[in-house]
């Protein structure tokens, strides 16, 4: 920490190293979507059977599916990927919100693609970010 009680502003990091945890937050990311995308399927698949049910018996017809498209940002991770891949530096300086997406995988859309992906696969609610810091034990900050 710097003089004066200021926090960091900037880090200087290994660019090999950042690489390597940029693409295992990649690879975990996609991994939440490809199961989100198989929950989405399956759920717009019941509530259309259900609805083919429905019309075939001659009950009342509701064709409206309301469901939210799981959320993909693999092309953000592959875009950093390929800047740090082509970077001719063997340090990377990353501000503090560069630190926290690419190094803590808390990205700016994070809180977003979990609440839709949630609706599909528990493995996005196990990576949430959120609330990690608001967790207070016997009153220590």
């Amino acid at each position: 920490m710097a003089a004066g009680g200021v926090g960091m502003n900037i880090v200087k990091v290994e660019r090999d190293a950042l690489l390597t945890i940029v693409k295992g937050n990649r690879d975990k990311h996609r991994e939440i979507f490809l199961d989100a995308l198989k929950g989405f399927r399956a759920k717009v698949i019941d509530i259309l059977e259900q609805r083919l049910a429905d019309a075939r018996a001659g009950r009342r017809l509701n064709v409206r599916v309301n469901l939210p498209t799981p959320i993909d940002q693999t092309r953000e991770y592959d875009r950093v990927i390929k800047m740090l891949e082509m970077s001719v530096e063997p340090q990377i300086e990353l501000t503090q919100s560069e630190f926290s997406a690419y190094v803590m995988d808390d990205w700016s859309w994070k809180h977003q693609f979990t609440a839709t992906n949630s609706a599909y696969t528990v493995a996005a609610i196990q990576d949430s970010p959120i609330g990690e810091d608001d967790d207070f034990r016997d009153g220590e900050n």
